[in-house]
């Protein structure tokens, strides 16, 4: 009976549970084992003929997981397990299986097979998550809204520049990705302890045919495991990147409040229900379901740091920690950019609301501006930063419009006539390179994807 929410199909895409499930990790540590079967024929080793078999046998058609595990019951021990399973099938080319091998090499090797397919959908949905933030980017460019820091209304931006940040943000995310998978996507036949000694004199040539026909790279040097760093720093990204999608999920979630109200998450009006209770509730239950499972994204780094650390040439601590790690980080990676993907891409604005958000400030917003505005005109910064901070604070007690209280101050009105204190108080005049910025990050992004 399924118990984790994994399993039960809550969380996790279909296509990435499928990489990880049982009998596909089967499948991969039997195609490790015919790929070593045929590269000991090709040397010369053992005869073509009985590889041929081991190949063909090396299936989940011939080797059931049921019988493997019934064999591990006995024997405790899983990869023999499928050794033995695999040479029943065999006749007496099993008497080849797993020459000179070391359970790891399959193991790893496998465990890279798994994680090249797992990567390659990672990097399909990161490149559409990309795009659709590149879409958005370029559609809000010019609308405008309120930049926020600390939570306070800071100067105006508009909600393209946001997306636009967001963008290369992940656009970072893919890059780093692709630059891992050259040290990830290695497997190993190597042996014991790694001197390769049980595989005999072309025991170099063996690795790299095995490599070959998986698709893999050999690793340069290996102990009698591949070295976890390589393990720790893809672990270390996805959960970066789970924290980007958090960053992004939380931002929504913050202006989906109704004291706010300028974005929302997608809700499907006529099924949706948001609160058991509350009929009028729409949460935004989708952001916050990227925000909760990013906090298990960083937990995993832990285990992934520590699994560097080996006894000697290894012990068995990495492999009941990674079982768990490797699985839970590729499927909730894939499954947050999933969802925020489909956020991104279904997005609902409230242009209006974002306009009269702008003027809860009563103009002081626009501060800035008009301090800008008094030094071009030959007051000093100093001079005009502390008249502006008490105009705005006198805006704010006597809840006056900002450009009341500028147009009634003699100093403000000796260098600055009405039409430039208007001027300057216009959001839309103060955005400074914010459309070539997006212009360009879009065509740079463009660019990295092969985008016309």
């Amino acid at each position: 009976m399924p118990i984790l929410p994994i399993d039960t199909g809550r969380y996790g895409t279909p296509e990435m549970r499928r990489i990880f499930e049982e009998e596909n990790r089967l499948q991969k540590m039997l195609d490790v084992e015919a790929a070593l079967a045929l590269a000991h024929a090709e040397v010369g080793n053992i005869p073509m003929e009985d590889a041929k078999v081991i190949a063909e046998k090396a299936s989940t058609r011939y080797v059931k997981l049921e019988r493997v595990k019934e064999i591990e019951k006995e024997i405790k021990h899983d990869v023999m397990a499928m050794v033995k399973a695999l040479a029943e099938v065999c006749g007496k080319s099993g008497a080849y299986v797993h020459l000179g091998a070391t359970s790891y090499d399959i193991v790893d090797t496998a465990n890279a097979l798994q994680l090249k397919e797992a990567t390659s959908l990672i990097e399909e949905k990161l490149v559409r998550l990309v795009k659709a933030l590149m879409e958005k980017a370029e559609k809000y460019k010019e609308t405008v809204m309120v930049g926020r820091t600390h939570g306070q209304h800071a100067l105006p931006i508009t909600l393209g520049f946001k997306f636009a940040v967001w963008m290369r943000e992940a656009a970072r995310h893919l890059e780093r990705l692709r630059q891992c998978r050259e040290r990830l996507l290695v497997g190993k036949m190597s042996g014991a302890v790694g001197t390769q000694a049980g595989l005999g004199p072309h025991a170099l040539k063996i690795q790299q045919i095995v490599m070959e026909r998986l698709g893999l790279k050999p690793a340069e040097i290996t102990t009698q495991i591949v070295q976890r760093d390589r393990h720790a720093e893809f672990v270390c990204l996805l959960a970066n990147l789970a924290s980007s999608l958090d960053k992004f999920a939380t931002e929504i979630r913050e202006l989906q409040r109704p004291e706010i109200g300028e974005l929302y998450e997608p809700f499907e009006r006529k099924r949706q229900v948001g609160s058991s209770t509350m009929p009028h509730k729409r949460n935004p239950e989708l952001c916050e379901r990227i925000c909760g499972l990013a906090k298990i994204m960083r937990s995993l780094t832990i285990p992934a740091l520590e699994n560097v650390v080996t006894w000697h040439e290894r012990d068995l601590t990495q492999s009941s920690a990674e079982r768990f790690i490797i699985p839970e980080a590729c499927i909730l990676t894939d499954y947050m950019l999933h969802l925020m993907t489909f956020i991104i891409e279904n997005v609902e604005v409230d242009e209006e609301r974002m306009l009269k958000n702008l003027e809860i400030t009563q103009g002081r917003i626009m501060s800035e501006a008009v301090m800008i505005a008094l030094t071009r005109k030959g007051l000093s910064r100093q001079e005009a930063h502390e008249l502006l901070r008490r105009l705005a604070i006198k805006s704010q007690q006597e809840n006056r419009h900002f450009r009341e209280v500028l147009l009634e101050n003699e100093i403000v009105r000796k260098f600055l006539s009405e039409e430039e204190i208007e001027e300057a108080l216009n959001p839309k005049n103060y955005l400074g390179t914010t459309i070539q910025q997006i212009e360009q990050t879009i065509q740079k992004t463009k660019q990295e994807l092969e985008i016309n």
